[in-house]
């Protein structure tokens, strides 16, 4: 697909501004879309569907060649824009120059879980966006079937967290759900045990083999402060890793990443 640079749109053309409104929360919401940022994560949106426009820079244009023929094939609408114009729709000090606006992918309740889940992951509380992509990608990568994020949670659609999540938000079903008692009712309604991670947890990972051959939901708790005792309590199970060397603890990723990677291993044996 050829892209006409002979007349491009700058930072005030009013697509290119109604596209940078969705670096901000309250933009997204009124738009019902949100903005894509990179290779991987404007590859995913086109590949599935959900990228409406895209813009690119020149330069870009040259670079990512085969995604800009792939908009047109998808009859996504590609517009040519100005370095500056690129800058004004990143988050980043340095820009991709590759961009698109997208319909939402977060999925409601009734549809993310449906069928017979084995593996589902719910990060509570999650306060930071590279976190929740960070997230979203480790899930995709163990071939989890979902990822709830639960309680008062960061956008996983903010440009930080769709570009953390390096196309895997495309890829997986994701939703956003704020009342902690909908989450628990529909992963007992599904058949799934509920294993939460805490320093203390009665359990060690290193002894958890047979428990986690059956279908489970793992519950992550916030960044700084974990998961709550009220929460803790309704798991059914709380697991441990087990630190050997001189770490006080893992961050939320690694920690997430360690059990769900151990969660897909028993499952797939």
């Amino acid at each position: 697909m050829i892209v006409d640079f002979e007349q491009v749109f700058t930072e005030r053309t009013p697509r290119v501004v109604n596209a940078a409104k969705l670096l901000r929360s309250a933009g997204r919401k009124k738009a019902n879309l949100f903005l894509a940022e990179g290779e991987n994560a404007v590859e995913a949106a086109i590949a599935t569907g959900a990228a409406q426009d895209v813009f690119v820079t020149e330069s870009a244009a040259r670079k990512f060649e085969h995604l800009i023929t792939a908009a047109g094939h998808m009859n996504v609408y590609v517009h040519p824009i100005t370095d500056r114009a690129a800058k004004s729709l990143s988050d980043t000090v340095t820009t991709t120059g590759l961009f698109a606006v997208c319909k939402p992918v977060l999925w409601p309740m009734k549809d993310v879980m449906r069928g017979k889940p084995n593996l589902v992951m719910v990060p509570v509380e999650t306060a930071e966006p590279g976190n929740a992509g960070t997230l979203i990608r480790v899930a995709d990568a163990v071939g989890a079937d979902a990822v709830l994020f639960a309680g008062e949670t960061v956008d996983p659609q903010s440009p930080k967290a769709v570009r953390a999540s390096a196309g895997s938000l495309f890829h997986i079903p994701v939703m956003r759900e704020s009342n902690f008692q909908a989450i628990f009712d529909t992963l007992k309604a599904r058949n799934l045990q509920i294993i939460a991670t805490s320093a203390e947890g009665e359990t060690s990972l290193d002894d958890a083999g047979e428990l986690l051959k059956q279908p489970t939901a793992w519950l992550f708790g916030n960044e700084a402060h974990g998961l709550s005792p009220e929460l803790l309590a309704k798991a059914d199970v709380r697991v441990r890793i087990p630190i050997r060397g001189r770490a006080e603890s893992l961050n939320l990723a690694t920690a997430a990443s360690i059990c769900m990677y151990e969660s897909a291993k028993e499952q797939n044996r």
